[in-house]
């Protein structure tokens, strides 16, 4: 297909899904370059790009020519998927969760299905679904709770026992054919599904689940639940009931004795002969009744007239609000956990799942959502000039760090005992520059209190945190230098600030120490805020962070105009089997030079000299002219 003919055809399934049409024409559509060269260049740009499955192979010396076999193999209908390289990750409590790594070339397949998927799912997703997806993140889930969700009297928490793993195919595959009339396309999917797993070398076939990791793993989920947004929505409109809630009787008793003598006053003062005795009783009663009447809620919390339910899904974990009884919230509990186990052939977590009061709170996206009342019943506010006195909203959801989420990020970084504030430094980073040990530091800090930074508490919760971790710092720098931590503490103190310096291109600059004064309270809701910080490219480098920002000209060609890299001339086979702080101080004092991309990978396809026995970069200027692919004529004149 054309360009224009592909884009005319992409830009018009929105309005035909949305039309109640089945879409078609989908694995035609996979035959366009176009969207090949879209998701090589999504998947490229991913820090992911160089990790290999089963077959090794990753992006490093993959370009846009490469892409012709795949799509001919998957416009021909030959392209089998392979199984996906399992690898475990920790997770809480000493766990681990598999995550499924599929090769170079499946993960552009299921790149381009994403795209296709992508558009015809995204306008029907319902509000309430937050993960995965574009503009949307934990950060606007969990905004959406604490704006939406006050007056909530229970948690309704609902954990799905290994949702990835236990994804229905035929269920999975019914629900595509819903809005898609192309079996090809679904047959592809379908081959996705069943690849398999490689394991230690054993191959296992999948007959469930979608494997955590691959591309197209995340919107497949989110279709799969979406048969339960829909549930939840059509449960919402038959659960609600009433406009506002009825007024507390007792309130509107000690309203109705106020009024009566505000009336008596009134009366009293429009008479000829006024009796202020009387009148000053009548008023002394007022000021009685007030407080009583300030001290108690204006309306009936608990009112069977009035019912609401919320609802807030992000990827498999999700949570209900219910504004009722707790029969109400057992009842919703009930039918959601038949949905699950009946529709979508799911296990609810009986351990983990449960009906919480909401003052209590509960655990959700890593927060601690909980509703909190005032004790002042009557606050004063002002409205430009004028003052007046309002009631504050009971039962406001809030939103807070757990304890338990500060302590075992301190653990698992090294910083020391929280508990009694005992920092010590880590030798895993003596390898690294000052300014990468700052810059790590500062990466780990700062994305916890960015995930943080909706939680009512985050600095009094993080102020313990960020002095063991700040003296950590200290203590590292200290140790790297074999000094004590007042001498460092003197060297990096630039008035309120900690600084370390560094040159590049001989000019003088710095590194702050990040500290949460420096945090926004008010953090943009974008998806960037689901990624880990990557400190790795600060502390699992094997070239100096420094020496790459000094990395402007490549010593083969003589190119300045393109980004350069360093290259390390020894390989590191002689001490592979050593441990990792060895490898990374024998990584970190090799000779290196300093190459343009395109000569760095010549040089790793063999096509230009090894200096492995030599004392510089001239035979890499003399053999540039001959064999180096960067465009620069003859290593741009410099002499050998």
């Amino acid at each position: 297909m054309l360009p224009e003919t592909v884009k005319g055809r992409l830009e018009a399934i929105p309005a035909l899904v949305a039309s109640g049409k089945r879409v078609n024409g989908l694995y035609r559509l996979m035959g366009s370059r176009l969207l090949w060269e879209e998701g090589l260049q999504k998947i490229g740009s991913n820090k992911g790009a160089m990790t290999p499955g089963i077959d090794g192979e990753t992006f490093a010396d993959f370009g846009p020519e490469d892409l012709d076999p795949i799509i001919a193999s998957v416009t021909a209908g030959t392209y089998d998927p392979k199984p996906v390289r399992r690898v475990f990750i920790p997770k809480g409590k000493g766990k681990r969760r598999p995550l499924g790594i599929p090769t170079r070339d499946d993960r552009l397949v299921q790149e381009v299905a994403r795209q296709l998927l992508e558009r015809i799912y995204e306008p029907v997703f319902s509000n309430a679904s937050h993960g995965f997806r574009p503009g949307r993140s934990c950060h606007t889930a969990l905004e959406h709770v604490k704006a939406v969700w006050t007056g909530v009297k229970w948690l309704v928490d609902v954990d799905v026992a290994g949702f990835f793993e236990n994804i229905d195919h035929d269920i999975l595959l019914r629900l595509l054919r819903k809005r898609i009339d192309d079996e090809k396309f679904i047959g592809l999917i379908g081959s996705m599904l069943k690849a398999g797993v490689m394991e230690d070398r054993v191959h296992t076939r999948t007959y469930s689940g979608t494997p955590q990791g691959g591309i197209v793993s995340p919107i497949l989920a989110n279709i799969y639940l979406h048969e339960l947004d829909m549930f939840m929505a059509e449960r919402i409109a038959a659960f609600e009931r009433g406009k506002v809630r009825a007024t507390n009787p007792e309130y509107g008793r000690l309203a109705g004795r106020i009024q009566k003598q505000r009336k008596r006053v009134t009366m009293l003062r429009a008479k000829d002969n006024v009796d202020e005795v009387k009148v000053a009783a009548s008023l002394a009663k007022i000021q009685t009744l007030l407080p009583q009447k300030r001290s108690i809620p204006s309306r009936d919390a608990m009112d069977p007239g009035y019912r609401r339910l919320r609802y807030c899904r992000y990827a498999d974990d999700f949570m209900i609000g219910v504004i009722g009884s707790k029969e109400d919230a057992r009842s919703v509990f009930a039918e959601v956990r038949a949905f699950l186990t009946e529709a979508l052939a799911l296990t609810v977590s009986e351990e983990k799942s449960g009906i919480r009061k909401a003052s209590d709170g509960a655990a959700f996206l890593g927060y601690e959502v909980r509703t909190y009342t005032t004790r002042q019943r009557v606050v004063r506010s002002r409205q430009g000039s004028v003052s007046f006195l309002r009631r504050p909203p009971s039962e406001v959801m809030q939103l807070h760090v757990p304890w338990e989420k500060v302590h075992a990020f301190a653990s698992a970084k090294g910083y020391g005992d929280l508990s009694v504030l005992k920092p010590r430094h880590r030798s895993l980073l003596l390898s690294c520059s000052d300014v990468e040990i700052v810059l790590a530091y500062n990466a780990e800090l700062r994305g916890f209190a960015n995930y943080y930074a909706l939680a009512k508490d985050v600095s009094f919760k993080l102020n313990r945190l960020e002095f063991l971790q700040r003296w950590s710092l200290f203590k590292t720098l200290a140790s790297k230098h074999k000094t004590n931590v007042r001498a460092v503490v003197a060297r990096m103190r630039t008035g309120q600030e900690f600084t370390i310096g560094y040159d590049v291109d001989g000019q003088p600059r710095s590194v702050k120490v990040w500290k949460l004064a420096h945090l926004k309270r008010d953090p943009a809701t974008s998806s960037r805020i689901d990624i880990q910080p990557w400190t790795q490219v600060f502390t699992h480098s094997r070239t100096d962070w420094v020496d790459r920002q000094n990395a402007k000209q490549c010593e083969a060609c003589g190119r300045s105009d393109v980004p350069c890299q360093v290259h390390h001339i020894r390989g590191m086979a002689d001490v592979s089997h050593r441990g990792f702080v060895l490898r990374m101080k024998v990584a970190r004092a090799r000779r290196t030079v300093v190459l343009c991309e395109q000569c760095h990978w010549d040089t790793h396809r063999g096509r230009l000299p090894d200096l492995r026995q030599s004392d510089g970069s001239s035979q890499w200027r003399a053999a540039c002219g001959e064999s180096c692919t960067c465009g620069s004529a003859g290593g741009s004149g410099l002499t050998p």
